[in-house]
């Protein structure tokens, strides 16, 4: 079987892991809400499209704060995950669209958000509907929960790792610099973390799109080698996932 197999394209590779992703991506500190507050850039009353809103962790803490938010999400498993997980609410809208084809009305929405999705986006595509859906003064706000202390030894063995295992993970962490060609924005950074057992890291693995599943064969291999990872780098049975919260926030030009 060839490297190639393995690879997804991006508005389906995710299908088979949804539940791994429900239980074990990292949520988004809530001092974003309170930055956004105090920057002008929500209200209670804001209106928001969140693309690539997946199973709706990011979409969950706007909801939260009152906001209306239209889950736009291209992936059916990832969609149907997201209406189970927040069924309870009733400002939340799910649609079956894309960044490139959000199925929105013209000058419709506020507040644009996207959480880890930017990096599948078609840029130029994306801005134009951006553009199209949002309020002549609305914001963008994008937001990546990437693990901090870039140069620890933790983290320099987690990218070996991912760069060992990781079918495509060089060219979608490359995507993710796109941001500079998008708008110009400011952008800060909060602190997020989650403590992991065995199960919970190795379900936080597989959520990741570019790592093999079971069916491919060097699947056994790899698991075993993210066995020794773990027991190198936990303290009492857990390890630490330290991440920087980036938010960069702005307005198309």
């Amino acid at each position: 079987m060839t490297e190639q197999k393995y690879k997804v394209d991006p508005k389906n590779r995710f299908s088979s892991r949804v539940e791994n992703y429900i239980k074990y991506r990292p949520s988004y500190p809530l001092e974003i809400i309170d930055f956004l507050n105090k920057n002008k850039i929500l209200t209670k009353d804001t209106v928001i499209a969140d693309i690539g809103s997946g199973t709706g962790i990011l979409t969950k803490i706007f909801l939260d704060n009152g906001n209306r938010v239209y889950g736009v999400e291209p992936n059916k498993d990832m969609r149907k995950a997201a209406e189970n997980f927040l069924s309870e609410y009733d400002n939340f809208l799910s649609i079956e669209g894309s960044a490139e084809a959000t199925g929105l009305d013209d000058n419709s929405i506020d507040l644009i958000i996207a959480g880890q999705a930017f990096h599948w986006f078609d840029v130029e595509q994306a801005k134009k509907e951006f553009k199209r859906i949002l309020k002549p003064a609305g914001y963008v706000v994008l937001i990546w929960n990437n693990r901090g202390k870039a140069g620890s030894e933790f983290n320099r063995s987690y990218d070996d790792f991912m760069l060992k295992y990781g079918i495509d993970y060089k060219e979608v962490r490359k995507n993710e610099k796109n941001v500079d060609r998008f708008y110009i924005y400011q952008k800060a950074s909060f602190y997020n973390f989650q403590d992991l057992d065995f199960n919970s890291f190795k379900g936080r693995v597989l959520s990741a799109s570019y790592i093999p599943l079971p069916d491919n064969p060097i699947f056994p291999k790899m698991i075993v080698e993210l066995e020794e990872f773990f027991h190198k780098y936990q303290k009492n049975g857990i390890i630490r996932i330290e991440y920087d919260t980036e938010v960069y926030t702005g307005k198309l030009e």
